[in-house]
Order: structure tokens, then sequence, then C-alpha cells
């Protein structure tokens, strides 16, 4: 009989070997390298600390990081003309409070982009400056335009370094089921939408979430928010392959939840990197997260799905064509995210992803993956279709039988 070493040395070994992998897989599959400014304080940060010494009809402001309901209770103490007041004049601490009405957030953030959009214009002209970075700050404040167009509602917005931003499809003060799209690696401000595969993009992502829920359930009002207000990793390196991120970006999710309005429930869809971010989020969330569903996962910081420590559904796919299969799934010295969501032993509701091609393809219109998206959001889930390598992902689900 053979004998195989299975001492902690080699183990150690084969963990490091498998990392390895990982940073040449990655180098290889399109994951961009972009360094960013770290350590300075954030606009928000001071917009808070000016907030923090302001006052309204004599009063000292609140805490503006105390709890949402707390501020909820704030702002329904005041006149239109005080709420106003307060919104043009700490428009990055107002758009960014949870707790404060949500189209308050939409007006405050309206000025803090078009405050943005100026600084980037002026940038533009600067002889100061390098062509390129004349060039950057024209992709900026084009990007400023866009988001300032009629009809968008950005819900959260900081300009610092690669930028943070959330954007709302529908009516989300009236919606009866509210889905949160989480992205994952190289997500920022110039990221968040793109014209060129527009469903690889958060705004796309979420737009067509929004669509395919509107068609699945025409009578249910749904609202779905792109958010990316965190900083994601930036290509290859140790952000991508440990918890760091996700840990930060973990808070600022459940931040979030904890303050939208209603009691409307919540679907997460969480792509890539943004699976390991829901991972970490998902034992503080709060009861109204009734899904959590991800794609293309390289793990969520957990062996099982017992082990995430909340009562939502834990659903997961992946397409055949995804190179995400072939990062290894272990987690060693806080490098990797732990075992396959789509793995049997995981023990989540694996569902199809027909027709998504490759990394990005999860939110394409026509797709299985996009179809079964939906459907968990408007609560249709006799219409989810399980993957074809497992029995069945409907058990002991609501309106459902085993099948």
């Amino acid at each position: 009989m053979t004998s195989f070493d299975t001492s902690p040395q080699l183990n150690a070994w084969r963990a490091l070997l498998a990392l390895a992998v990982v940073f040449i897989m990655l180098a290889t599959t399109g994951w961009t390298a972009v360094h960013h400014r770290q350590g300075a304080a954030s606009p928000v940060d001071a917009a808070r600390e000016a907030w923090s010494h302001g006052h309204i009809a004599g009063h000292r402001l609140p805490d503006p990081t105390g709890s949402p309901a707390a501020l909820s209770r704030f702002f329904a103490s005041l006149t239109p003309h005080q709420s106003a007041v307060l919104t043009a004049r700490y428009p990055l601490a107002v758009g960014n409070m949870n707790g404060a009405p949500v189209k308050l957030r939409y007006r405050a953030n309206h000025h803090a982009l078009d405050a943005a959009r100026k600084v980037e214009q002026r940038r533009m002209h600067d002889a100061r400056l390098t062509p390129d970075g004349q060039h950057d700050a024209g992709r900026l404040m084009h990007r400023y335009e866009q988001l300032l167009a009629p009809g968008r509602h950005v819900l959260a917005f900081d300009p610092m370094g690669p930028g943070r931003i959330a954007e709302v499809m529908g009516d989300l003060t009236r919606a009866q089921r509210v889905s949160v799209v989480v992205p994952g690696v190289d997500t920022d401000l110039l990221t968040f939408q793109r014209t060129d595969r527009q469903y690889t993009a958060p705004v796309g992502m979420a737009t067509a979430l929004y669509r395919a829920e509107r068609k699945a359930d025409p009578h249910t009002r749904t609202a779905v928010i792109a958010w990316a207000d965190y900083t994601a990793p930036s290509g290859i390196g140790v952000d991508a392959a440990t918890a760091k991120r996700a840990e930060d970006g973990a808070v600022r999710l459940n931040a979030l939840l904890a303050g939208l309005p209603g009691h409307s429930s919540v679907a997460l869809y969480c792509h890539s990197y943004g699976s390991v971010l829901c991972g970490v989020a998902a034992h503080h969330m709060p009861g109204r997260v009734s899904d959590i569903a991800v794609a293309a996962s390289p793990g969520m910081r957990a062996s099982r799905a017992s082990q995430l420590g909340t009562r939502a559904r834990i659903w997961a796919m992946r397409d055949s064509s995804d190179w995400i299969q072939d990062v290894p799934n272990l987690e060693f010295g806080g490098l990797g995210h732990g075992a396959d969501p789509v793995s049997a032993g995981f023990g989540a509701r694996v569902l199809s992803a027909q027709g998504a091609k490759g990394h990005a393809g999860y939110f394409e219109p026509g797709t299985e993956s996009l179809a079964n998206f939906a459907s968990i959001g408007v609560g249709a889930y006799r219409a989810v279709s399980c993957a074809s390598q497992v029995m069945t992902c409907h058990s002991g689900l609501p309106g459902t039988t085993a099948a």
C-alpha cells in the first residue's frame, strides 16, 4: 500500500501552490491592476464632520452615523424647508445617510454629483495636469453628467479615489420586494456603467434584473439597487484573495439594508468577489433578507451554507464556461475564500445558468440565470430552474412542494 504524507507542512505547501495557481489564473483572465490613493480623508467623512457641528432651528444635528430609525425620526420632525436647507448645505452627508428619506438622498446626491462634475470640468483644462490626467478628468466629468440625467436616482455617492456609488431602479419607497446587486472586482465609478458589454457592469446588471422582474410578475412592485458602495479589489493581488475588502464592504452593505424604507423582503445577487462580501455580511444581515443568490463565486468564507449564520435561502449558480471553476476552493492563512458554493457539500440550492457565457454573462437578457434571479426577486420560487446535475432546488420553499 502506498502511504501518503498528510503532514501540516505538506498541506501548507499544497495550499500555497494552489494560491499561486489563483494568481496566475487571474493574471490571464483580464483582471487588470489599478493603483488607487489610500489613506486620504474621504469627502463624505469631511461632510459628516461638518454636519456634526451644525445646527437647525437652534438645535444640534444628530449623529450622522446614528441608527437609521433615529435619523428617520429626526428628518420626520423637520419642515420641508429645513430638509431642503440641510440637503443643500451637507449634500454628501445627507446623500449617504441611512435613515434619511430616499427622495432627499436622491436630491442631495444630485447636488454632490453636480459639484463633482464642475471640479472635473475644471481639471480637464488644468495645465498642471498631464494629458493623461486631463483625459481621466474628462472621463469622470462625462460619467457625472450621465448620472445627473433626468430619471436617475443615486442613493449613495463618494468621489474619493476610485469612487463609490449606488443607484436605484424603480420606486424604492413603495416596493413590495427589493433586490440588491453586489458586484465584484474592478468596480468603481468609471466601470459602474458600460456602453459595450453593458450587462457586465452594475448598472446593466440591475437594469436587466429590474426589467426581468417586471416581466416575471407585472403586479408586484419591485425596486433594484445597483450597489457599488464599497471599495472593491483592483485587479490581481492580495486584496482579491483575502476578505479585507469584503469585511469593509459587509459593514456598509448591512448599514444599507438596515436603513431601507418600509418592510419589504430583500434578495441579494452577489457576483464573483461580491459573493465573498455577501458571505461575510450574512452573519449580521437584517431578518428581512430572504434570499442570497451568488454567481461565479470563488467562495463565501464558509465551508457550508449553514455556517453563514442567516435564515435567508442560499442559492448558487455557475456557468460551465466560467473560469472561476478553476480557482482552488480553499482558505489558508487568510488567503482564499473557502468551499465552492455550487458543490453538493456546501448545501446551497444550485440553479441553472444556461445561456450565460463566461464569468460575467449571468445578467444577460434571455439567459436562464437572469430568469432565475428574477423569479427569486418576485418570490416565484416554483418557476426557478434547478441545475441539471441536482435533483431539485425547490424543497421546502414557500408555495412549492419537493420535486
